[in-house]
Parts: structure tokens; C-alpha cells; sequence
């Protein structure tokens, strides 16, 4: 059975499962496409140009007819588990009689994280699904059936990120507006946080944001100019702290319910945009409340065509399980030459480029297909040595990023346990682990903190064939790895682009599938 899945909005996404094995998921931001797009002419023709014959299902996630989620449906829609929230019907495609499938978006969360987890096949397992507008836990049984258990906190993404909004004088005043990337920088900026005891001023700021329900909609900045944090600057100690504070307060609501409620020893399975909190993933991993736990690389909107796709599988067939790779995207896209009068290009010898990166250079490095989610894994990365505060510098400047941002170590999984402790193994980079060292400051957030991609040689063999070549030069087999991608766009997936990239923010060289090009010396 052949299934060709589509997920409307922010994110937008085309995914195709044959007889269980994920063919791809291609995501609309990616080949430098704004962040968080919509479904593109390019993403349904790339899609289509990879399957072999028409599909027997096509799965349309469900969705709303506009901005939020409180707008009319689309399909299915976007809340719900139970009647009503799965929809199969006849339909035609391209002339071909062929079933319609939809299920809500809330279910696409869940079927995301069930289907890709590693568990045996008729594995009962808890689920958690929180993001802009769900936070709530579920029971998934033996045969695929969710109990839905508890509602636990309306919109915890959009809570999480509407503190940023509130301390940036930048944001604007109206009702309705909502930043994408403000989460993950206020994750970040949390790092900085001094430890001590809630304040009066930030208690009261807290419990209002919890209280509030549609915050997007129905509070306006204006209508918080009473709180000290207002337009305080999201580079303040005083909203450093407080941020913290807000992370906390709102895991603590999950982690009590999870700790009262979830007493049969099964697993947790993470989904939504929260999933990519990597201090949360690090605290649910090792609370002790589940023997395993489950996150997987695209946990956000970006996995949701996948997850409706696994959904549709489960409803014709009895089975979740799907075979897959988190390498899923599309192949590089070779359409220019690197200058020869300004670039040496030489057969790639991981030798070479080992010494490069450890002389203190900067390379793009792309192999094969793109990872799916928004982490790089190594097949769309920027790769540099990761000894000095220095070089976070100039990555961040080469990224056109915030100074405060941190950037990712990727290393090999039989090596981390010498340099990093806590949430390892981690490879989609979805836990913050603890550096045990001082010599990779180029890795080592403000608290000390890392979120480490640990490959094999299994997962990734020639990123791992890097790292090896550079512990044979170094001692370590550690390598910063940001993702190649212009500022506010997704990876970068064809050579012009590549080149484009390199020569305005000063890379020092690429490697390109077996190609190794340097800049030559001036």
C-alpha cells in the first residue's frame, strides 16, 4: 500500500510511506525556502517526481482555514482523538479511484513519535503531545487506539514564547502575532539564568501567563504593561531569570500530572514543538518515571504529513510501524562548479579536511539526502574545530545570529561518554547533556551544557569517518556543527546556493558528496 500524505500551514510537508518503509519527507522550508512555509509547487512536484506509480491513499492532515487553530477546519481539523478526528472516504486522483484519508492534527502528533519509535510493534506506550496550542497527555493500547488522559496546560508553546514577546521592545503591541523563532531563542537565553528563589514580581507574571487561555489572541503586551518585565529587553538579567523560572513552572505541571498518573511502567512518547526543548527532553529522560523514552528528530509540524501518513497506514492495515531514516530529505542539487581561480578542488580525503578544520577553517559539508526536521545531523552541517570561544564568535556572526545563540557539538557516540554526561546517546540532538571538560569551549553553553549529536558509523559513515580523522589530529573526535542554511531560510540544497553562502559569509572551504574544495590563498 502506497501512501502520499500532505500537511497543510506553517511547516508544510509531503510524506510517502510504501508497504512500511518511509520513501521520503520532504519538507516545504528546505532548498532555502523561508522558515516554516507552506506547501510549494516545488515540494509537490519533487514529491510526485519520486514515487513509481499512483498511490492508494492519500492523507490530508487536518488543518484550519486560516492563521489559528480556534479557525474553521480543513478536513478533520486540528483538535481531537476520538469521533470524528479519523475521516475515510472514496476519492479520485489523477483519474484513479483511490481512499481519502484525514485525521486531525492533534493525531498527527501522536502517530508521529508511535510510529517511529524504536518499541516492538504492539507496545502500549504513553504519549505526550505539547506545542503552541496542546498540552496534554494520551494512552496509546496494543493495537494503536488513543485514550486521551488528561488536558493538562492550554497553549505551553505559545506561554513559553510569549514571555519573549513581552521583554522584546521590538514586539509588536497587537493581538494575534506570534514569532515562530522566539522559543528556541528564549531556550537558549535561559542558560544565563541566576539560580535563586521566585520573586514576588515574577511569580505574578508566571501565574497570569499560565491562567490564560487562546494567549495569542486574546492579550495584547498592552495588556500586561504592569509587569516589570515589560519591554525589559530579552538581554536583561531580570527576563533571564524570569524566563528560566516560566521553563520550569511549566514542565512542573506535566512532570507532577506524569508522576501521579503515569504508574505503569510503560514509555513516553514526545511529539510537537515542545519536544525540541532539549532541557525538557533531558529532565523527562531522566526523571525515572519511564523505562524509555522517545523523541523523534520531527517532533514539530515538520513530521506532521509523516505522522498522518503513519495514521492512515494504522487504519487500513492494524499496523503503526514504519522503517525509516531520519536522512529522508532530497539529494543535493549539483547545479554550478566551484571557480577554479578562486578554489582548489581535490578528490576528498578525510585526512585533509580533518587538518583543515583543526588549523581553525570553516567548511560547509553536504552528503546525500537532508535530514528530516530542523536539526543538521550532518548531511547539511557547517563543520569548525570546537576548542574556542572564538569560533562561536564567528559562527554565530557567518549565521547572522544572536551572540547568545550556542552552537552543537556532533561526535561519535563510543567517544561521548569522555567529554559529555547525562542524556547521551542523542543522535537527532534533542538533549542537552553536560560537558565534563574546558577544552571544547566552543560547545560549552554558559551553564555548562551541550546539545550533543552523538553518530555511529552505522547512522552516518562518512560524517563518523570525519570525526575519526579528526581524533587521530586532535585527540578529539568533537566537530561544531550548526546547520548550512541562510539566515531565515531551510538547508541550503543546490550548489549556486552553496557557493553563494560561502562567498558571503567567508567559509573556508566545502566538501560535496567526494569533493574536497578549498579557498586558494590570495
Amino acid at each position: 500500500m502506497l501512501i502520499f500524505s500532505f500537511k497543510e500551514g506553517h511547516d508544510g510537508s509531503i510524506a510517502a510511506i510504501d508497504d512500511g518503509k518511509l520513501l521520503f519527507s520532504l519538507e516545504a522550508e528546505k532548498d532555502s525556502f523561508p522558515r516554516y512555509a507552506g506547501i510549494t509547487a516545488e515540494t509537490v512536484t519533487a514529491a510526485a517526481g519520486r514515487l513509481d506509480r499512483l498511490p492508494d491513499v492519500i492523507a490530508i492532515g487536518g488543518w484550519v482555514k486560516g492563521t489559528h487553530s480556534v479557525e474553521r477546519p480543513s478536513r478533520t481539523g486540528y483538535f481531537g482523538v476520538g469521533d470524528g478526528a479519523v475521516s475515510d472516504e472514496a476519492g479520485r486522483f489523477f483519474g484513479r479511484d483511490v481512499r481519502v484519508f484525514s485525521s486531525t492534527h492533534e493525531r498527527s502528533h501522536i502517530m508521529t513519535a508511535y510510529g517511529m519509535a524504536p518499541f516492538a510493534n504492539r507496545q502500549p506506550a504513553y504519549c505526550l503531545v505539547w506545542e503552541g496550542n496542546i498540552g496534554d497527555f494520551y494512552r496509546i493500547d496494543e493495537n494503536g487506539a488513543v485514550e486521551h488522559l488528561r488536558h493538562v496546560l492550554a497553549d505551553p508553546g505559545n506561554k513559553y514564547a510569549w514571555l519573549f514577546a513581552l521583554a522584546d521592545p521590538k514586539f509588536p503591541v497587537s493581538k494575534g502575532l506570534l514569532r515562530l523563532q522566539d522559543a528556541g531563542k528564549q531556550m537558549a537565553l535561559t542558560g544565563f539564568a541566576d539560580k535563586g528563589p521566585l520573586t514576588l514580581a515574577e511569580k505574578e507574571v508566571i501565574d497570569f501567563i499560565l491562567a490564560q487561555e487562546g494567549i495569542i489572541l486574546q492579550l495584547s503586551k498592552e495588556d500586561m504593561k504592569w509587569s516589570e518585565f515589560h519591554d525589559v529587553g530579552v538581554e536583561s538579567q531580570a527576563y533571564k531569570n524570569v524566563a528560566a523560572k516560566l521553563s520550569d513552572a511549566i514542565f512542573d505541571r506535566f512532570h507532577d500530572y506524569a508522576r501521579e498518573h503515569l504508574t505503569e511502567g510503560l514509555p513516553l512518547l514526545i511529539s510537537g514543538g515542545c519536544g525540541l526543548n532539549c532541557e525538557w527532553n533531558r529532565r523527562w529522560r531522566e526523571c525515572g518515571l519511564f523505562p524509555e523514552v522517545f523523541v523523534p528528530p520531527c517532533p514539530n509540524d515538520s513530521g506532521s504529513a509523516l505522522g498522518t501518513a503513519i495514521d492512515a497506514q494504522l487504519h487500513h492495515t492494524g499496523s503503526a510501524k514504519v522503517e525509516w531514516d531520519a536522512y529522508a530529505g532530497e539529494e543535493f542539487v549539483h547545479d554550478a562548479e566551484f571557480d577554479s581561480r578562486r578554489y582548489e578542488t581535490v578528490p576528498l580525503d578525510y585526512g585533509e579536511v580533518a587538518n583543515h578544520l583543526s588549523d581553525g577553517n570553516v567548511i560547509g559539508w553536504v552528503q546525500g539526502r537532508w535530514e528530516m526536521g530542523p536539526r543538521a545531523l550532518g548531511n547539511r552541517s557547517i563543520l569548525a574545530a570546537p576548542f574556542s570561544s572564538e569560533m562561536t564568535t564567528r559562527l554565530n556572526k557567518i549565521k547572522q545570529r544572536e551572540g547568545y545563540r550556542p552552537i552543537a557539538p556532533i561526535c561519535l557516540e563510543s567517544d561521548a561518554h569522555r567529554w559529555f554526561e547525562g542524556s547521551i546517546p542523542d543522535p537527532y540532538m534533542l538533549y542537552f547533556s553536560r560537558v565534563t571538560t574546558e577544552e571544547l569551549a566552543a560547545v560549552t553553553h554558559v551553564d555548562g551544557t551541550a546539545r550533543a549529536q552523538t553518530v555511529t558509523p552505522e547512522q552516518n559513515p562518512r560524517i563518523a569517518r570525519l570525526l575519526e580523522a579528526f581524533r587521530e589530529r586532535t585527540g578529539f573526535s568533537v566537530l561544531c556543527n550548526t546547520s548550512l542554511n541562510f539566515s531565515g531560510r531551510g538547508f541550503i540544497n543546490r550548489t549556486s546556493d552553496l557557493i553563494e553562502y560561502g562567498e558571503r559569509h567567508g567559509l573556508d572551504g566545502y566538501v560535496v558528496g567526494d569533493t574536497f574544495a578549498r579557498r586558494r590563498a590570495v
